[in-house]
């Protein structure tokens, strides 16, 4: 018979781990880091680490995906305290939404602000292409309109709010300096905005999916970050998401298109120096004050 699942969705075991994680660690992180699919390298750029397995950590869940290394690295980024986690949890490989969303509730509780998640996801409108990277301005759950959300169940009032508000789920400043660090950089040219679905995965979708999620408005597809994104909301962080877009999702019949997670994991490795550049260069900039003058705004797809 299989073990139950831990209850990780109380104050007291979310504390346990904050308590326990600063215990062992100066650093004392303002901003937390996710790193999706094969793009754990970020982490390995921050100076002054601090590395601990998950399996160490108590009461946090076990990466069991390849390219998710299973380790939380506390660090500084461009001069600024950051933690990362090389590695996230799926509700695919059968955890709760509770157990996929615990590291957000710890990051909390040790001071976090910002959070910065990244993934990889498949490109739904026909203006990415596969190595561009987006922006999430807004996203659909198809896992949340299934009934499926993290915050279901006893609200803990400690942790957030009853009932959060999602209109502004992604922060517009964050979204706008994101957008001016990545000008900064030149990476106008595969650089978007636009909005991500999640699906429940682990199977990626069918044509006739891609399709209906195309007429809803999405822009690129994955299998993660939203439950993050709502309990980091719940909690009062501020959200940036990045979408790296790895695969070109199949909307034909006759299309060559097919998606593997090797063929993410390829394209993750080959742009990571370009997202390693832009989250130091965003870093930096959220540790400015005061805040240098906006330059113009790109136009973004």
């Amino acid at each position: 018979m299989a073990r139950a699942e831990e209850d990780r969705s109380s104050y007291e075991v979310c504390k346990e781990t904050a308590d326990w994680l600063r215990a062992r660690t100066a650093q004392h992180p303002k901003t937390a880091i996710i790193c999706g699919s094969g793009l754990g390298d970020l982490a390995d750029v921050l100076e002054k680490k601090a590395v601990f397995p998950y399996e160490d950590i108590p009461h946090f869940p076990r990466s069991t995906v390849a390219g998710h290394a299973g380790r939380l690295v506390f660090g500084e980024l461009s001069g600024q305290p950051c933690v990362c986690m090389q590695g996230r949890f799926h509700c695919y490989e059968g955890y709760s939404g509770s157990t996929v969303t615990f590291p957000i509730r710890v990051f909390s509780l040790l001071g976090v602000e910002v959070l910065i998640t990244t993934n990889a996801a498949g490109g739904l409108n026909h203006h990415f292409q596969v190595g561009d990277i987006m922006f999430i301005r807004d996203h659909i759950s198809m896992f949340g309109l299934g009934g499926q959300n993290p915050l279901r169940g006893p609200n803990d009032e400690r942790l957030g709010v009853r009932f959060p508000c999602m209109s502004d789920a992604y922060d517009p400043d964050l979204l706008s300096l994101a957008m001016e660090s990545a000008q900064e950089l030149g990476f106008q040219s595969f650089v978007h905005a636009g909005v991500y679905c999640m699906l429940a995965g682990p199977s990626y979708e069918t044509i006739a999916e891609s399709r209906v999620l195309q007429a809803l408005g999405a822009d690129a597809a994955g299998m993660s970050t939203v439950p993050e994104v709502i309990v980091a909301r719940h909690c009062g962080l501020r959200v940036l998401g990045l979408s790296l877009i790895t695969n070109r999702a199949a909307t034909s019949y006759s299309s060559p298109e097919e998606a593997s997670h090797e063929a993410v994991l390829r394209v993750s490795v080959a742009r990571a120096e370009a997202l390693c550049r832009l989250l130091a260069r965003l870093t930096a900039r959220l540790g400015e004050s005061p805040r240098a003058p906006r330059p113009q705004p790109l136009t973004f797809i």
